[in-house]
C-alpha cells in the first residue's frame, strides 16, 4: 500500500496497534509447481499439450505493468508474490502483521473443460494449504473455485471449506453472468454452510466485453473502468435478493476501492424508492443492506484531498465498512498516514484490524 512505509518510516510510528491485512496475493509460479497436488491424469494432459496454465492472470495483471508489482517487491526475475519467503520479508515481518488473508487469482474461470477446471481448483487449494497455510500461522486464505460451474464450485467449497485456514471463497469480479442471479445460489449456499466470506477479486473471464459497451483500446482504460464491473455485480446481488435468500452471507470487496460507495449507495436508494414495487423482497434501503453484508478493502483508496476524503468516510455511514489491505505486491500510490488522518480516531482500530477480525471470524 503505502509510500510512507516503503521509504524507511517505521510502521509503529504510523500505527502501533494490531494489523490484519485482508488482501495479499499468492501467485502460482508455474503449472509445474502444482504437479505434486494434481491427479496424474491432469499432469499427463498438461505435459502432452504443452499447456503453460491459464492466461487469466497475465490478462488481469500484465507482468510488465507498473501496477502489477512494486519495484521493491520484484525478486530477481521470479514471479512476484510466488513464494512464502517473499511475503514474509516484504509484508509479514516488516509490517508486524497479526494475520493476513492470502488471495490467489489463477484464472481457473478461463477454463471451459468441465473436469479440468475443478481439478485445477483442487490442486491450487491443496498448494495453498501445503505451501502457505501450513508454513506460517499468521496466514488465512481464500479458496478458489471453478466459477463458471456453480455446482462444481459448491463441491470444492465443501471439500476444503472446513479447513481452519480457509476463511473466504474467491469470486473474480468479471463473469459471464451477474452474481445476483440464481444460477450462483449453490456457491452462496456452500459458502454460508461453511461459514465463509465470499470475496470479489479483480480479474475474471467474460464472454462479452469487460465494459458496458465494448472493448477498450488500452489497458489503462480497462484498469480505470473496472469499478463499473464491481458496481454491476454488487447492484445485482442487492436487487435480486441475494441477501434476503442468504441472510448470513458476508461479502468482501477487494481491489475495487471504496470512494465510490456513498454515491453508488445514494443512487440505489433513490432508484429503489421509485421502483420498489418491482423488487418487493428488497425490504429496506439498499445502502443499509450494503452496510450489513459488505466490507471493502482500502487498497486502492483513491482518496482526494483530506477534506474531500473525510466527507466520503462520513457518507459511508458506518465505521465498520473498511478493512486494511496492502494488496501485495501491486502498486497503489496510497498513504496509510493520510488514510488514518481522514478516518475518526474511533474508527482506526476497526480499519486496521478489528473489522477484518470480525468479518473473517479470526
Amino acid at each position: 500500500m503505502t509510500t510512507a512505509l516503503l521509504s524507511g518510516t517505521n510502521r509503529t510510528d504510523l500505527w502501533s496497534g494490531s494489523i490484519i491485512d485482508c488482501d495479499v496475493h499468492a501467485n502460482v509460479p508455474s503449472i509445474e509447481s502444482l504437479f505434486d497436488y494434481m491427479e496424474p491424469v491432469w499432469v499427463q494432459g498438461t505435459q502432452e499439450r504443452g499447456w503453460r496454465g491459464p492466461t487469466g492472470p497475465r490478462y488481469s495483471y500484465p507482468p510488465g505493468a507498473t501496477t502489477t508489482a512494486r519495484p521493491e517487491w520484484r525478486h530477481d526475475g521470479e514471479e512476484p508474490a510466488s513464494r512464502l519467503r517473499m511475503l514474509q520479508s516484504d509484508i509479514l515481518d516488516p509490517w508486524q502483521v497479526d494475520r493476513a488473508i492470502v488471495n490467489c487469482y489463477y484464472g481457473i474461470d478461463s477454463l471451459r473443460h468441465p473436469d479440468w477446471a475443478p481439478a485445477l481448483a483442487r490442486s491450487v487449494n491443496d498448494w495453498i494449504i501445503a505451501e502457505w497455510l501450513d508454513k506460517d500461522p499468521r496466514l488465512a486464505a481464500s479458496l478458489v473455485i471453478p466459477a463458471r460451474d456453480p455446482i462444481a464450485a459448491a463441491a470444492e467449497i465443501d471439500r476444503v471449506g472446513s479447513h481452519p485456514g480457509f476463511v473466504q471463497v474467491m469470486l473474480p469480479v468479471r463473469s459471464e453472468r451477474l452474481y445476483g442471479q440464481r444460477i450462483f445460489y449453490p456457491i452462496y449456499e456452500a459458502a454460508t454452510r461453511n461459514n465463509l466470506v465470499v470475496g470479489l477479486q479483480w480479474g475474471g473471464t467474460t464472454e462479452d466485453a469487460p465494459s458496458p459497451t465494448g472493448y477498450s483500446s488500452y489497458y489503462a482504460e480497462q484498469y480505470a473502468a473496472e469499478t463499473q464491473v464491481y458496481l454491476a455485480q454488487l447492484t445485482s446481488m442487492v436487487f435480486e435478493g441475494t441477501f434476503q435468500k442468504f441472510p448470513t452471507l458476508r461479502v468482501a470487496v477487494m481491489e475495487g476501492g471504496f470512494s465510490w460507495v456513498p454515491m453508488w449507495g445514494w443512487s440505489m436508494n433513490k432508484k429503489w424508492k421509485g421502483l420498489r414495487r418491482e423488487t418487493p423482497w428488497v425490504d429496506r434501503l439498499p445502502l443499509e443492506i450494503v452496510r450489513d453484508h459488505m466490507r471493502f478493502s482500502v487498497a486502492p483508496s483513491d482518496l482526494g484531498t483530506v477534506e474531500e476524503s473525510k466527507r466520503i468516510v462520513d457518507w459511508l455511514g458506518s465505521e465498520d465498512l473498511l478493512m486494511f489491505a496492502t494488496d501485495y505486491p501491486h502498486l497503489h500510490e496510497d498513504s496509510l498516514e493520510k488514510l488514518l488522518e481522514v478516518v475518526p480516531e474511533s474508527m482506526r482500530p476497526k480499519l486496521m484490524s478489528e473489522s477484518a477480525r470480525d468479518w473473517y471470524r479470526l
